[in-house]
Order: structure tokens, then sequence, then C-alpha cells
């Protein structure tokens, strides 16, 4: 009798150990497969990102919304080969509807390089679709220049960008998707901010933050003009209604007309502007905010402008947009 309890209990133990054997192995198998499928999802878009920005330029056509698109307004200067290729990459871009180059230089464009450009438009286009090309010619080199009005504009939206800056076509639909739901705001990829300091006098002293304040902190109070969407009505108002002195003083100091143009905005709005989360591809070489001196210039334009507007306009704000189709973590 005892032999045969003692047997029982060791069978009992034998087929514990075996169902905890196998328990374990099923864990380990359902957690390879889950790492497997994790793998095969995210490996093509891995892939796309190793590839490069070119890859990532493809519209997704099921996101068309019916109306109008929108309108390049590209600032450049004596860097064809970047206009060039600039050019080559947003001609592809769905939404598009035209394409207008600010040029301030002494000379007008070579016939050579118009040639080019709408050489380009046409390889580019799809279907009936034909993006219309324009310079912009100005008599005078001016950061300012790259907010006047244009007459003839047929869209509303303005996506203002530098010639040496390139954002994914996907990109920049989903960011005109943003703005067309806060159509009187600001829409950009890069975001700056300001704070509030105290000088000794007690008078109110502002402050100019890069990119690492923002990283910092999470918060920004403007977009750059560099790569952002905007209403045209704003190119009429900085124009008509920008006070001259402001104006002069962007033209004698070769900066600050991004934070202008933030300032106008954010004083018709009394709103922040809406930081769009995308990556940036720099194809040119460093600017002028690698210089020294750089963040005490900006400093002190703020300071100016808040001056000439009699007040503080920009707002502070923490939103950001993100895609959730093509991103994990947002």
């Amino acid at each position: 009798m005892r032999g045969s309890l003692l047997m029982n209990r060791r069978g009992l133990q034998r087929f514990r150990q075996l169902a905890v054997t196998a328990t374990g192995s099923a864990k380990i198998k359902i957690l390879l497969f889950c790492c497997i499928a994790f793998t095969l999802l995210a490996l093509p878009g891995w892939a796309s990102k190793f590839m490069g920005w070119s890859n990532l330029s493809a519209p997704d056509d099921r996101l068309q919304a019916p109306g109008k698109g929108y309108a390049i307004v590209m600032n450049t200067w004596k860097r064809y080969d970047l206009l060039k290729q600039s050019i080559a990459h947003y001609a592809s871009c769905s939404e598009l509807d035209s394409i207008h180059i600010v040029w301030s230089e002494p000379d007008p464009p070579s016939e050579s390089l118009v040639a080019h450009l709408n050489h380009i438009l046409q390889s580019k286009s799809r279907g009936p679709r034909q993006v219309e090309l324009k310079f912009d010619i100005n008599k005078e080199d001016s950061l300012n220049n790259r907010f006047k009005e244009i007459k003839d504009l047929k869209t509303d939206a303005v996506f203002s960008i530098d010639d040496d800056v390139i954002f994914p076509c996907s990109s920049v639909e989903f960011a005109f998707r943003v703005w067309q739901s806060a159509p009187d705001n600001m829409v950009g990829f890069v975001p700056r901010a300001h704070w509030l300091e105290q000088s000794h006098d007690n008078n109110k002293y502002y402050s100019y933050g890069g990119w690492w304040s923002v990283w910092w902190t999470g918060t920004y109070s403007m977009v750059l003009s560099k790569a952002a969407f905007f209403h045209k009505k704003y190119l009429r108002l900085y124009t008509n209604e920008m006070p001259a002195s402001l104006k002069d003083y962007i033209t004698k100091n070769r900066n600050c007309e991004d934070i202008a143009m933030s300032f106008l905005v954010a004083n018709a709005t009394d709103a922040p502007p809406v930081w769009v989360k995308g990556k940036i591809f720099e194809i040119g070489s460093t600017g002028i905010s690698s210089l020294g001196g750089h963040k005490d210039r900006r400093s002190q334009c703020i300071n100016r402008f808040v001056a000439e507007f009699g007040r503080m306009p920009l707002v502070s704000t923490t939103v950001k947009a993100v895609d959730s189709r093509s991103s994990w973590f947002w």
C-alpha cells in the first residue's frame, strides 16, 4: 500500500513537472511569435528610413481632401543646385498647386535655369495636374521679400520653405491637413521659444530659445518660416501693415524676418502656432544660426518687436501634432 502511494505521488510530481515545462515552452513560443510579428511589421518602416528621404516622399492619395491645395513660396540665393534639388523633390507632392521662387539676386534668373526647372515640373507632373512655376523678382535684396504679397496666388495655403531643407511629401501633406483644421494659425516643423527675464532696472526683457530650449522644456511659441504653412492673407498684412521701421531693421541686420511673421500672426490670432513632428533633411551648408552671438541677436529682435507692437503677442504651448500612422510612440 505504501509503495502504491509513493508511486502515485511520484507520478503526480512528474505530471506537474511536465505541465510546467509545457506551459513554459508555450510561453516561449508565444513570445517568439510576437517578436517575429513585430519585426515583420516594423521592418518596412525601418528600411525606408535607412534608404533616405527620397523613399519617404510618396504621397498618400487616399487622404486627399477636396478643395484647393497649397502654394510653395521658396526663398533662395545663388544656390542653383540646391534649388533644382528642392524643386525636383516637392514637384511630386500631390496637392501642390504652384511654386513661387523669391528671387532677390541682382541679375534675373537665366533662361537655362528657368527651362531646366520647368522641365523638372513637367516630368514630375502626375496625370492632368501641372504645377505652375513663377519667379517673384525683387529689385532689393531683403529678407522681407519672402513675405511680399503675391497678387495672383490661387490657393489660401502658403508653404514657406527655404531651398536647403527637404521634408518628405507625406509629412508636408500631413502638415497641410493640420493647417486646414486651423487655417488662421501658423503650422510648421521648426519650433522655437521665448521666455521672460527680469533686467536690473526691473524692466521686462525677453530671451530667444533655440531648439534645445524646446527639447528641454517641451514648450514653444514660434514655428520658423523656413518650413511652415500659413494663410496667404498674412502676406498682405506683412506687406502693408508691418511697421516700416521693423522691416528696415530686418533688412539692415539680415535676420529675424521669421520672428516678425510669428509676431504678426500671433498678434492677429492671440493663439499659439502648431508644431508638426517631421523628419528634416538639411541639404545645404550651415546657416546663420551656427554663427556666434546668434541667440543674442535674436533676443534683441524679440525685444525690439515687443516695443513696436506695444505688447508680447507670442503665446506658448506644449501641443505637438504627430502622424500616428507612421509613429510607434506619439
